[in-house]
């Protein structure tokens, strides 16, 4: 762990509002900013400088990961070197700093200044670029390496690496809504996407499919809150509507089973939403994906929400959508929901209209809804433990001797960190072609929260592999790797000992 300073941007969308909403909005950043580090654990003190934000972290490399995650950071970048904001002082660290790092590269100076100075940014992008000449070659247009100067009042910040955040407004600022989740792809990226536009989350399961179902479910939304709902405190509301499977059955006509059991659905959101204090529904519903998602039918539907439905993915295709869930982290957990719907019609409407979907359902006794509405269930995510989201097999808090260990983190992370000797593997990859690797092996995977590796691991293990998630994820292992290292540095002090005795 390296303590030290990190150098946080405010997106764009945040950082061009007028001085009043910026205000709040920024405010709002630094609360979900401290809500994350404290999140992950990381000691931190922040320091405000209107268009810039600088973290004293005591693990720089944590409070990286976890604040490029905050929607409304636009970059952060570890800083490697502070000095007095004086044209001398900076060229001389900065050389001392970055010469063996630009040897026999290509490399570039970018220098930013904020307040009143002797020099501009031009005169430390000559000079500084000039010191390192002996060392590497100017290539301004695509450098092997970029040094970053960035000259505020009273010090001078040098860096070389910007990692890029998710941009966006930071969660909460757009206020509430409540998201139908089914736990498959849609609907974990449109809410995603929503989180990205300001908007805080609870969540709404109409559970078809038993505990089983909701357990998987809860995995999901428990990596979106963990992982990208920082400042806020999500909650997972499930309604049993496997109790309306009879009546359904009994009261609606076979092509209308769909339309009426979405409109269903949306009336409970819209009950829900007036009980969380909500704005609107959030759905996962794509156009033309499925026959309850064509534009007649999605109309036949709305017609019973008296909130607003809002539908991030409509314009997106499968492709994208998964594409953009290996990205948030929850395409492993979406991989293998099994979504239940026992309602599904060999010839489903695909042109209703709301007078239609009307007659279709009134039949049915809503009574019953207001019955599973009252007994719905409310489940603080944040407050549930991974062991109660997989079985308990699943999971390991150390590594055993002789162990495959396998990370399924993005490259960037891998390089960044990794446990010793640890392979890595793409998640989609290791879904779809875990098969392939040698049953005779004891393999432990991890992921950054260790929710996508324990649904990994728990396919593994039904396929007969001795495959293992560690718990806690990166944080929990890096702790272990610390401890362990501790431990056996004491124990070799102790033979040592023993040795001169």
């Amino acid at each position: 762990m390296t303590e030290g300073m990190v150098l946080v941007r405010l997106s764009g969308e945040v950082s061009t509002k007028s001085a009043r909403v910026r205000r709040r909005f920024t405010q709002k950043l630094l609360d979900n900013m401290r809500a994350a580090l404290e999140a992950v654990g990381v000691q931190a003190r922040l320091r405000n400088e209107w268009s810039r934000v600088f973290v004293e972290a005591a693990d720089v490399d944590s409070a990286c990961d976890v604040l490029r995650r905050v929607f409304g950071i636009a970059s952060v970048s570890p800083i490697d070197r502070t000095c007095a904001p004086e044209l001398d002082e900076i060229v001389r660290v900065g050389e001392e700093t970055y010469r063996d790092v630009v040897r026999g590269k290509s490399y570039a100076v970018r220098a930013r200044r904020a307040g009143k100075h002797r020099f501009s940014a031009q005169d430390v992008n000559v000079q500084l670029g000039a010191a390192l000449n002996p060392y590497g070659s100017v290539n301004l247009d695509n450098p092997q390496v970029t040094v970053h100067v960035e000259v505020r009042h009273d010090a001078a910040y040098l860096f070389t690496r910007v990692i890029p955040g998710y941009g966006g407004l930071p969660v909460g600022v757009e206020g509430k809504a409540v998201c139908l989740i089914s736990g498959g792809f849609d609907s974990a990226v449109s809410a995603w996407l929503m989180l990205k536009r300001g908007v805080e989350l609870d969540y709404v399961l109409c559970n078809l499919g038993g505990t089983a179902y909701e357990r998987q479910v809860l995995a999901v939304v428990k990596l979106l809150a963990e992982a990208w709902s920082y400042g806020s405190r999500p909650r997972l509301f499930v309604l049993d509507f496997e109790r309306l499977v009879p009546a359904l059955r009994a009261k609606v006509k076979q092509q209308y089973l769909q339309v009426v059991l979405k409109r269903l659905m949306y009336r409970v959101a819209c009950r829900v939403a007036e009980l969380a204090g909500a704005h609107a529904v959030v759905t996962g519903e794509s156009v033309g994906q499925v026959s309850s998602q064509t534009l007649a039918n999605l109309r036949a539907i709305d017609a019973v929400a008296n909130y607003p439905v809002l539908r991030p993915v409509i314009g997106y295709n499968k492709e994208e959508i998964t594409q953009l869930a290996q990205q948030i982290g929850t395409y492993a957990l979406s991989a293998v929901v099994q979504e239940y719907c026992a309602l599904v019609p060999k010839h489903p409407v695909t042109a209703a209209t709301p007078h239609a979907a009307d007659v279709a359902e009134q039949e049915l006794d809503l009574a019953i809804l207001e019955e599973i509405f009252r007994d719905r269930r409310t489940i603080d995510v944040l407050a549930v433990d991974q062991a109660d989201l997989a079985l308990s097999y699943v999971f390991l808090d150390r590594i055993p001797e002789g162990a495959v260990v396998i990370d399924c983190r993005p490259e960037p992370l891998y390089e960044q960190w990794h446990y010793p000797g640890a392979l890595r593997r793409d998640v989609e990859d290791l879904l779809l072609n875990y098969k392939q690797l040698p049953r005779e092996n004891e393999y432990v995977l991890y992921c950054t929260w260790g929710l996508q590796s324990a649904a990994l691991a728990e396919a593994m293990q039904r396929a007969g592999y001795r495959a293992y998630s560690f718990k806690g994820g990166v944080a929990a292992l890096r702790r272990y790797v610390v401890d362990e290292k501790r431990s056996t540095s004491e124990h070799d002090l102790g033979a040592e000992s023993a040795k001169r005795v």
